[in-house]
């Protein structure tokens, strides 16, 4: 049995009329084809360039954001880090070296009005803390005529310098609260910026 009855004839199809090319249109016919694939090869390179530049593009924004987040997290992770060793500092560290500066500051006021209004009699008036340790400023300017008076309103670290109408106070725990005060506001307004 034969399978020709499922396949089609196509000898019986009436023929085309044959093709004239001449040496001239072949020759239109290959610069024609040669510049539509010269087109289309011109056509893949710029789409390629363009997707790549885009790409390339996208990759460089990606990564600048990265950078951008990290620099972010680095730099609050140092912040926090710097606030918690300056409070550090200001809570353990500076308490006992203001008590350790008190009679170099008290004496610096004293040469300071001394300086101004003449040898007069000296009154230092402190906290029941300080006064054992104002004592050596007797021992230092021996011909100092000096009264040291017990204040129990004032704390520690606060002292008053009189020499005759001029006075002068110093409060260390106020300048200690101040440095803490000063620490908390460039941390909350490095923050703020940040923000």
């Amino acid at each position: 049995m034969s399978i020709a009855h499922l396949l089609n004839d196509f000898g019986s199809l009436p023929q085309g009329k044959p093709v004239a090319i001449t040496d001239v249109s072949l020759e239109e016919e290959r610069l024609e084809a040669f510049e539509k694939g010269y087109q289309a090869g011109w056509d893949d390179c710029v789409k390629s360039q363009v997707e790549d530049g885009r790409r390339i593009t996208a990759d460089l924004v990606q990564n600048l954001q990265d950078i951008g987040f990290t620099y972010e997290e680095v730099h609050a992770a140092i912040m926090g880090s710097m606030q918690r060793l300056l409070q550090q500092v200001t809570q353990t560290v500076l308490p006992p070296l203001s008590h350790a500066m008190l009679v170099p500051h008290v004496t610096e006021i004293l040469h300071d009005l001394l300086e101004s209004n003449g040898r007069q009699p000296v009154q230092i008036t402190a906290g029941p803390a300080d006064l054992a340790i104002l004592r050596r400023i007797s021992a230092e300017i021996p011909d100092l005529a000096c009264t040291l008076t017990e204040d129990e309103t004032l704390a520690s670290g606060q002292v008053c310098v009189r020499l005759g109408e001029s006075e002068r106070a110093l409060d260390m725990p106020d300048v200690l609260m101040r440095i803490e005060q000063a620490i908390s506001g460039y941390f909350q307004d490095n923050k703020r910026s940040v923000a």
